[in-house]
């Protein structure tokens, strides 16, 4: 009876490997098993389980910050922020990529959707990029790793989910993920000097007359308005919960409303604009709370069955020390990021794992930091990483999957190099939340 959970955690990830929907596989699997274990009374102890999702205040930020993402992004600021940073940093060997994950960085503090970023990114920058002497790879590349950014700098939905799995403050999670969020920034630029100054031939600097033409502009003015909205929106989130003024779920709806006031104040807010972002901040949040309803069965039963009693009792009878462990987490979902989302591992993997973390008595704030990081590297990693498809579907003809996959691969060696930095170093993550008294 003991194999029983690990049967049950076994059957519903091969389904998820064989291109079943998450959220109706969760659930479908779990009302099997669960009749099987708790006979009819399964549906007395569901409902309840599922009201308790619903119920929580937490995951109110989830829509909310879904909203001021697609918002900022109609606003056309992301656009005028790309266009000026290029200039800015044009006459720099790879001063156009530098700007690009500048760029980057800043939408993912002003939107946290990942999809957005790298759309917007790939259509702006990718064709000037070709044209300006870079190589597809370098490219492609710096745009899917900036675009992913929004994962871990918060403010970050996968963070938010994260903190409701593991039944930690997503506020003290956000604190934790600054420092590590611009780690990889630091990293990432890093690459793109070693690749200007080793090869630069695949990142050149801007032509002269670029830059006379935009000189020869109100620069300044330029420049000022490209940073002081999102600098704005990134303070009234941001600024608002690390100041103790507002929880993340009241923080997330000033930055729906400053991503709202922004689009307003530019011109560009109409019917059609609200309409279009309603309609998908409702399909991404359904698509989201589907999956969790899934998700809080296949916790219901998993633990019904005994089965996180099991895997700490095989942990223990096989004396695994906690490093070990953590090791075993983290290479599990790296894999596991090569075929599946995000989401998909928050809510199977995580839950599975987390009682073992809390016995073995490792801190889970850590804990949450290190698996948003390495959720990040799922949406670069072949064949199912999103950011690669998102890219895709926007990059100019010429450009192949295949430089595309040779682009992120630096990216994703980063991703190991910074995760790595952070299991060796736990005062990372666990320092500025110290320092600002949580």
């Amino acid at each position: 009876m003991e194999y029983l959970p690990l049967m049950f955690f076994g059957v519903v990830l091969l389904m998820l490997m064989a291109g079943f929907p998450v959220a109706f596989t969760l659930g479908g699997v779990s009302l099997i098993f669960g009749l099987f274990t708790f006979g009819l009374n399964f549906f007395n102890l569901l409902p309840m389980r599922i009201w308790g999702v619903m119920n929580n205040f937490i995951l109110l930020a989830v829509p909310l910050f879904i909203y001021m993402g697609v918002m900022f992004e109609k606003s056309g600021l992301a656009e005028e922020l790309l266009e000026t940073m290029a200039l800015l940093f044009g006459k720099l060997r790879g001063g156009i990529a530098i700007s690009v994950l500048i760029v980057g960085a800043l939408l993912a503090a002003a939107t946290g959707i990942v999809g957005a970023t790298v759309v917007t990114m790939g259509v702006l920058t990718l064709p000037t990029m070709l044209k300006k002497g870079y190589s597809p790879e370098v490219a492609t590349g710096i745009i899917s790793a900036s675009g992913t950014l929004g994962q871990i700098i918060p403010p970050s939905i996968v963070l938010v989910l994260l903190g409701s799995v593991l039944n930690i403050s997503v506020g003290e999670l956000f604190i934790g993920a600054v420092i590590p969020g611009f780690l990889l920034v630091f990293l990432y630029l890093t690459w793109l000097i070693i690749i200007a100054i080793v090869k630069p031939k695949l990142a050149p600097s801007m032509p002269k007359e670029d830059l006379l033409e935009f000189k020869k502009s109100n620069k300044f003015k330029k420049i000022l308005i490209a940073f002081i909205a999102p600098f704005f929106l990134i303070t009234a989130v941001l600024g608002s919960i690390f100041a103790g003024i507002a929880s993340p779920t009241e923080a997330a709806a000033v930055g729906a409303f400053g991503a709202t006031m922004l689009t307003v104040v530019r011109g560009k807010f109409n019917k059609k604009i609200l309409d279009d972002v309603m309609m998908r901040t409702m399909t991404l949040t359904s698509m989201t709370f589907m999956i969790l309803v899934g998700a809080a069965a296949f916790g219901l039963v998993f633990r019904g069955m005994g089965g996180d009693i099991v895997l700490t009792n095989l942990i223990i009878s096989n004396s695994v020390e906690s490093h070990h462990f953590l090791i075993i987490v983290m290479l599990i979902i790296f894999i596991a990021g090569f075929f599946i989302d995000f989401i998909e591992i928050t809510f199977i993997i995580v839950p599975v794992v987390a009682p073992i973390f809390v016995h073995l008595g490792i801190d889970l704030l850590w804990i949450g930091v290190l698996i948003a990081v390495n959720l990040q590297t799922s949406f670069l990693t072949p064949p199912f990483g999103f950011a690669l498809f998102f890219l895709k579907g926007v990059a100019p003809e010429g450009v192949t999957t295949k430089h595309i996959y040779k682009g992120v691969l630096p990216y994703v060696a980063i991703q190991l190099v910074g995760l790595t930095l952070l299991i060796l170093y736990p005062e990372l993550v666990l320092w500025l939340p110290s320092v600002l008294g949580y």
